[in-house]
C-alpha cells in the first residue's frame, strides 16, 4: 500500500533575545502547503533577467573604423587573401553575432509572483532556516554589534536580513549591509528571490515578520 506523507502544519522558528535562543512555533496555512518547484526556478529566472540592463554591444563589421583600402593585392604576394581591415578575421576587426542591446524583461502575473514568496518561506520555515532576532536596538549603526548576532544564530554561510520600516529599520540596514554574505531588505520589499539567495532568513524583530504576514494576507485577500 502506498503510503502519503502529509505536509506539516507548524514550523519552529528560532527566536534570538540578548544571548538566549528560544523557538516560537508558526502557522504555515498563511504559507501554502509545500514547495513549489517549478514556480519558484520561474520567479527567480524573472527576477534575475528583469536585473540586466542588456545595454551591452559589439561593434559589427560595418561599425568598425579601419581603412576599407584592400591591404595588399589580390594574387602574387603569397598571402592569403584579404578584403579590408575591418574583417573579423583580424585583430580589433568586427565582431560575429556578437551582443547587441536587447530587453531581458521576463513577465510573471503578480499572483504568481505572490505564491513564489509563500513558497520559498514555507521551505524556509520547514526547513529550520528562519530566525527572528529580538530586543536588537540601535542607538547607532554597529555593524561589529550585527555580526555578533548572526554568529550567535549560526548565520556564518550568508543570510538574508529582514528589516522593518522606520528609523529602527534603517540603523538596522546600516548595520548589517557591510556584513559579508548578507543582503538586507525591507519587509515590504521581500521577494522570491530574497529569501533563495541566501542559507538563512533573519527577521529583525516580530514587527517585521508581522508586516510581511499582513502583507501576505492583504495579497492573499486581494487576489482571491
Amino acid at each position: 500500500m502506498a503510503t502519503t506523507t502529509e505536509s506539516p502544519t507548524k514550523a519552529d522558528a528560532r527566536v534570538l533575545n540578548g544571548s538566549a535562543i528560544a523557538t516560537k512555533s508558526i502557522d504555515l496555512a498563511l504559507f501554502g502547503t509545500g514547495r513549489r518547484r517549478t514556480l519558484l526556478k520561474q520567479a527567480a529566472i524573472a527576477y534575475q533577467a528583469n536585473q540586466r540592463q542588456g545595454t551591452h554591444k559589439a561593434k559589427k563589421r560595418a561599425e568598425t573604423s579601419y581603412s576599407e583600402a584592400k591591404p595588399w593585392p589580390q594574387k602574387h604576394t603569397g598571402r592569403a587573401r584579404a578584403g579590408d581591415r575591418n574583417s573579423p578575421l583580424w585583430r580589433h576587426g568586427g565582431t560575429i553575432f556578437g551582443p547587441i542591446p536587447r530587453d531581458y524583461r521576463h513577465h510573471l502575473p503578480r499572483r504568481a509572483l505572490r505564491e513564489a514568496l509563500r513558497s520559498a518561506l514555507w521551505g524556509k520555515l520547514v526547513d529550520g532556516e528562519v530566525a527572528i532576532i529580538e530586543s536588537l536596538e540601535f542607538a547607532k549603526p554597529s555593524t561589529k554589534t550585527a555580526a555578533k548576532s548572526l554568529v550567535a544564530l549560526g548565520a556564518t554561510q550568508g543570510a538574508t536580513v529582514v528589516v522593518p520600516a522606520g528609523d529602527g529599520g534603517r540603523k538596522a540596514w546600516q548595520s548589517f549591509r557591510n556584513v559579508p554574505r548578507v543582503e538586507v531588505v525591507l519587509a515590504a520589499e521581500v521577494n522570491a528571490l530574497h529569501v533563495l539567495n541566501r542559507k538563512q532568513l533573519i527577521f529583525i524583530g516580530h514587527d517585521s515578520f508581522a508586516e510581511m504576514a499582513k502583507r501576505l494576507a492583504g495579497e492573499a485577500a486581494a487576489g482571491s
